[in-house]
């Protein structure tokens, strides 16, 4: 993974020690909430319904043992013993309190972590697939490049102050599992017909209150090209985003508002300006980025079998954990969906018990995923029962990954100030619903995804069953949507019709479960049985 050169540490901690002296003006007056506001939020300090929560950056979702035991020891320290993994591989703590912010970026800094551009109209954290490097079917690791976008896209001075925030992914895999064509630019690594690697770029994408899938902008961007096809992406939305509505301010609307075509076109017109300016860091610079992502020294012709006679881990292997490209190795996810459950919450203990499995049994890395999991990318097979008794006995070791108890939903009511409805009660009962394993085999795949307001930080668009908030009348009200995907196949989800309260909602997600089930051929998941027989017989049996 990659490592802090020394412009990397005093960047980071010359922003500590400016957030210091702010937060020390903040208190003593000098500083008005308000002047105080741009300053916090540059650094990812978010002021909650109850207190102050910080969002953590952790870039393409990779962590080392130092730095989750890290994260850990600040869960103790600065929170209430325990921390949240987000839908973008982040972490956030909910308590923080103003005078301590200084000391926990001071503790971040020490691990080369920071919360710099995790909030603010920026690019954001970049995102990437949890199993990169791993994956037996991935073209490249796409790792490099996510960090190539990092360090291009770190206090780029053009870019600080876009429309709207920004977000970017990169996959490197047929399988999409980081949301790609749900993003701003959702990048995906090629290869063309003469056999060279590329970047296909897709642009426009995005959830929130207007919900849209990327169109593909450019099929094929040759590697000493990709930062100078960004930032040209970047430009023309800088140019013409809308500035006077933050509602159509995203990169998104600027696509549908002008189209794709005329999009590409003058983006190709910028990315022609730009190639003559010769702005692009030369391909030793990826190739130097990539000497920290090589595979770790994997052991030639480790045991490739299991033992499966213990049932439970038998179903857990199933489950919860996927090919690796190293014969002898797997890749284990490690749910934080237990059954009545917070999803991507763990205890500071947890988060330390994570650490030490990872430097033990993963050379020393572990990731965040999109669907607020944990994963180990390279386990042996042989160590794989010992690592699974120990997350057991931790309460880690749920075999839900992609069921319906994986659930994913944003903090809600109980915590954001943007919020309209609960979230977190609705997932424990849903979850608490489902907790018969012979119901989640029956089942199957199922992705279920809450969010607690229009802003869909639950990512409640692209779930096969998708649940949204809203205030009816300053009462919490529930609708459900079916169909969406977030993968390779992307759709959007549709809203069934009116909404539920608490308990109706998780009815209604039971009825939906069981028209699927009344009318599955084969193997078909949740999401091809509604797709063949359409939204109608759902409805149907929800309103009955």
């Amino acid at each position: 993974m990659y490592k802090y050169d020394t412009y990397d540490q005093a960047m980071v901690d010359a922003r500590v020690a400016e957030f210091r002296d702010q937060v020390r003006r903040r208190l003593d007056g000098s500083l008005t909430e308000e002047q105080f506001r741009p300053l916090r939020l540059m650094n990812g300090l978010y002021l909650q319904l109850h207190a102050y929560m910080l969002r953590v950056a952790v870039p393409y979702g990779t962590l080392s043992s130092a730095q989750m035991r890290m994260l850990g020891d600040i869960a103790d320290k600065y929170d209430r013993g325990y921390g949240h993994f987000t839908t973008r591989q982040n972490i956030q703590y909910n308590w923080i309190k103003l005078e301590d912010a200084g000391d926990l970026l001071a503790d971040l800094a020490s691990v080369e972590m920071h919360a710099i551009q995790t909030s603010g109209n920026c690019i954001r954290n970049i995102s990437s697939d949890q199993y990169a490097g791993a994956a037996a079917e991935e073209l490249v690791d796409p790792r490099p490049y996510a960090e190539l976008l990092r360090q291009w896209s770190s206090f780029h001075p053009e870019f600080m102050y876009l429309p709207r925030k920004f977000k970017i992914a990169v996959i490197a895999s047929e399988t999409d599992r980081a949301a790609m064509k749900l993003h701003d630019i959702g990048i995906k690594l090629v290869k063309n017909d003469a056999g060279e690697i590329g970047a296909q770029f897709y642009v426009g994408g995005g959830m929130g209150r207007t919900p849209m899938i990327a169109p593909m902008i450019r099929e094929f961007v040759p590697l000493d090209q990709l930062i100078t096809y960004a930032e040209a992406c970047l430009r023309v939305y800088n140019r013409y985003g809308r500035r006077d509505n933050k509602y159509k301010a995203r990169i998104k609307i600027l696509v549908h508002e002008i189209g794709a075509d005329e999009y590409a076109r003058q983006a190709e017109e910028e990315f022609a300006h730009l190639l003559g300016q010769g702005v692009e860091p030369p391909i030793a610079e990826l190739e130097r980025i990539k000497t920290y992502f090589q595979d770790p020294p994997f052991e030639a012709g480790a045991p490739d079998t299991l033992d499966r006679s213990d049932p439970d881990f038998a179903l857990w292997v199933d489950r919860n954990c996927v090919t690796h490209k190293q014969p002898g190795y797997i890749s284990a996810t490690i749910s934080l969906k237990p059954v009545g459950g917070i999803p991507g919450d763990a205890s500071a203990d947890q988060i330390r018990l994570m650490a030490d499995l990872a430097r033990d049994y993963s050379f020393d890395e572990c990731r965040v995923t999109h669907a607020q999991n944990i994963v180990l990318p390279h386990v042996r097979k042989a160590d794989l029962y010992v690592l699974w008794q120990k997350l057991d006995a931790a309460g880690l070791g749920a075999a839900n990954l992609d069921r319906i108890g994986d659930i994913i939903a944003c903090p809600g009511l109980d915590y954001c100030s943007l919020a309209n409805a609960r979230s977190i009660p609705i997932a424990q009962k849903i979850s608490e619903r489902f907790a018969a394993q012979e119901k989640q085999d029956a089942i199957g795949e199922m992705k279920l995804k809450i969010s607690g307001c229009i802003n869909a930080c639950g990512h409640h668009h692209a779930g096969h069953i998708g649940i949204l908030g809203v205030d009816k009348k300053g009462v919490e009200n529930y609708q459900l949507l079916l169909g969406g995907s977030e993968g390779e196949d992307t759709s959007l989800g549709k809203i069934t019709g009116p909404g539920f309260d608490e308990e109706g909602i998780v009815d209604a997600v039971e009825k939906a479960a069981d028209v699927y089930l009344a009318n599955k051929q084969g193997e078909e998941r949740f999401l091809d049985t509604y797709r063949r027989i359409g939204i109608d017989p759902f409805k149907e049996a929800i309103y009955d």
